[in-house]
């Protein structure tokens, strides 16, 4: 699989990785057993980036991670991992997780302080198993982020000239914050959930040619709209950005689908390979619960798009005029 590097770090990405937020029970349940097969077949699949995040299952992504990667050698991988949730102990009480099917075995504190994010890296670090994290990212920083920018990205800086990192940046849904950020630090990477896809472009307005100006690399994340676009059709309650699709967004769908069912290809295909040919995307970020859907992503990822499917896209008026389509 090939690689890339980001920004202007030595830190390389493949340009499929895997996303850690199903490992944590996003959406439902999720047993050690399943997460462990799924980490397995990315592996022997060529993936060798792997994204995870302390609030991923109140720890349950990262330790599962851990498990697969402590076996590997440590230059053989790249790992991220994310800072602004502290995870507190408590009883769970019977109760469960509000964002994730694990039991509420801790409470999420947000800190963006300089020491709150030196502990939660101490606390990824001892979950995973691992003596380093190559990519920090700040995360879900939009409703903090005045804190996030003022000390957490002085943090994250000081912890990579330390070596304690290699490449730091943020991983939102917002392109107006992001772009801010890109603009007013010195971030490496950004990690984009939702906002350069088949079905969201907007991070075209100005987050891409920030980066494209600044030397800062984008990982493109939930370029399945959290489901929309991760089957050939949508399917019955497909979810937008991690709820029920509109009616409008389920139309779209299916043109695109349409478009790209007439040149032979899926529409996971497209939505995969449509982000890497802008040239400040670095890889995309696919979400991944099981053996089978690892195998089904690894099957459709660098398939051949046909240039017209992307000519077709657009005179139907589906993509943007200013989305490159042609690496």
């Amino acid at each position: 699989m090939r690689t890339r590097i980001l920004g202007r770090t030595g830190v390389e990405v493949t340009e499929l990785g895997f996303g850690g937020g199903p490992l944590g029970g996003l959406f439902e349940p999720l047993d050690d057993a399943t997460a462990a097969q799924a980490l397995a077949a990315a592996w022997d699949g060529g993936i060798r980036y792997f994204d995870t995040s302390p609030h991923y299952g109140i720890g349950h992504s990262e330790r599962r991670l851990g498990d697969l990667l402590r076996a590997k050698p440590r230059t053989g991988f790249t790992l991220s991992t994310k800072v602004g949730r502290l995870l507190v102990p408590q009883d769970p009480a019977g109760r469960m997780d509000e964002a994730f099917a694990v039991p509420a075995t801790h409470r999420r504190v947000w800190d963006f302080s300089r020491d709150g994010i030196r502990r939660s890296v101490e606390d990824s670090l001892a979950r995973m198993g691992v003596d380093r994290i190559d990519v920090l990212y700040l995360h879900d920083a939009e409703e903090h982020f005045e804190a996030a920018l003022r000390d957490g990205y002085p943090a994250l800086a000081e912890l990579r000239a330390e070596g304690v990192v290699g490449a730091v940046g943020a991983g939102m849904y917002d392109p107006g914050k992001l772009t801010r950020l890109v603009r007013e630090t010195d971030v490496d990477v950004v990690m984009l959930s939702g906002r350069y896809t088949l079905l969201d472009h907007s991070a075209l307005d100005e987050l891409l040619p920030a980066c494209a100006e600044r030397g800062v690399s984008v990982l493109a994340a939930s370029v399945f709209n959290s489901g929309l676009l991760a089957t050939d059709r949508p399917e019955p309650g497909a979810r937008f950005d991690y709820a029920p699709a509109a009616p409008e967004l389920l139309r779209r769908a299916h043109r695109i689908a349409d478009m790209c069912e007439a040149h032979g290809v899926t529409a996971p295909q497209a939505a995969m390979a449509f982000p890497l040919l802008h040239p400040v995307v670095a890889g995309v970020v696919v979400g991944m619960r099981s053996a089978d859907e690892v195998r089904r992503n690894l099957a459709a990822f660098g398939a051949e798009i046909p240039a017209q499917v992307w000519a077709d896209l657009r005179t139907a008026g589906l993509l943007d005029e200013r989305a490159p389509t042609a690496p």
